[in-house]
């Protein structure tokens, strides 16, 4: 293995791999050093890129994607972006070090003479559908994990949580896009790059093809399953939308006829504190619980009217 900077290289006897982690300029000079590649294409190592992208030239192909993964304590998903470039004898991957996978493939390989004789001693093309084999496979744990969040917050929502359930809901939706968003260009970027035949540096036999194939084919699974859970979360957000509103309307329809209930007594009872002359039962020795007595009664056949018109 060879170490200038944070660029780390494997050897065999078909292709070398070479891996940059969170480049720096000096790693870039490397680059620029050794190989004759485009000055944007450099560029886009450091900048951070907004969308897949793919180009062709007569020596190598560069190839940007982006892969979403998991900041725990935010719990949001980010894109990690990863760069390639393949040549008819390497290939280079630039990370910005936020994906996990790509860094443990390239240890395992560091490491173990088997992985190596597997992966690096056909072609650099087999090598990147390995790679992006492995990139695209963890994106299926953070999939069934957002399953699994809807499906607790369907249970939660019917349990009578529907209001704690708000943040999570929004929570999760605001993924779901960010997910959309990642991968949304993987489709017609990764054809292109099927597309591509540079005789003597990227060329796909029919074989690797269709393995590449099966890659697309990934992709639109993990499109319509974002479909899915994007249209599933709309559906109990509105379900809980509308529980919030059935029980706010429910507790407002109470207290209004709570209220109504108790104005004629109120009306009454603004009267006698009128203390005007020649009142009835002002002077009685039982008047005061006669009038207590009358608006309970009042108030009592007024809530078993609206009892009885199933307003209550």
């Amino acid at each position: 293995m060879l170490m200038v900077n944070r660029v780390r290289l494997i050897r065999s006897n078909r292709v070398h791999w070479i891996h940059i982690v969170s480049p720096t300029e000096d790693d870039i000079q490397f680059l620029r050093d050794n190989f004759q590649f485009h000055p944007l294409d450099l560029q886009d190592c450091i900048n951070i890129a907004q969308r897949p992208k793919i180009e062709s030239y007569d020596a190598y192909v560069f190839l940007i994607l982006l892969f979403p993964y998991y900041v725990r304590h935010e719990k949001e998903i980010r894109p990690a972006e990863i760069d390639f470039f393949i040549g008819p004898d390497y290939l280079i991957t630039v990370s910005d070090g936020k994906h996990p996978v790509l860094d443990q493939f390239f240890d395992d390989c560091l490491k173990s003479n088997i992985m190596r004789e597997r992966y690096l001693d056909q072609t650099p093309a087999h090598l990147l559908y390995e790679t992006l084999r492995r990139l695209q496979e963890s994106v299926f744990p953070m999939l069934d994990h957002m399953s699994e969040d809807i499906g607790n917050i369907e249970h939660n929502i019917f349990s009578g949580h529907e209001k704690q359930m708000v943040g999570k809901i929004l929570l999760i939706k605001r993924n779901i896009v960010n997910f959309r968003r990642i991968v949304n260009a993987h489709k017609s970027t990764l054809k292109k790059l099927v597309g591509v035949s540079i005789p003597g540096v990227f060329v796909l036999h029919p074989g690797l093809a269709l393995y590449f194939g099966n890659i697309i084919d990934r992709t639109k699974d993990i499109w319509e399953i974002l479909e899915i859970l994007k249209e599933t979360i709309n559906a109990f957000q509105e379900a809980n939308d509308s529980l919030i509103s059935f029980k706010l309307n429910d507790a407002m329809r109470v207290l209004t006829a709570i209220s109504v209930s108790i104005l004629p007594a109120t009306l009454v009872a603004t009267i006698f504190g009128m203390n005007a002359l020649g009142m009835p039962l002002v002077l009685h020795p039982y008047g005061f619980w006669i009038l207590v007595v009358g608006m309970g009664l009042l108030v009592t056949g007024i809530l078993a009217y609206f009892k009885k018109r199933n307003w209550l």
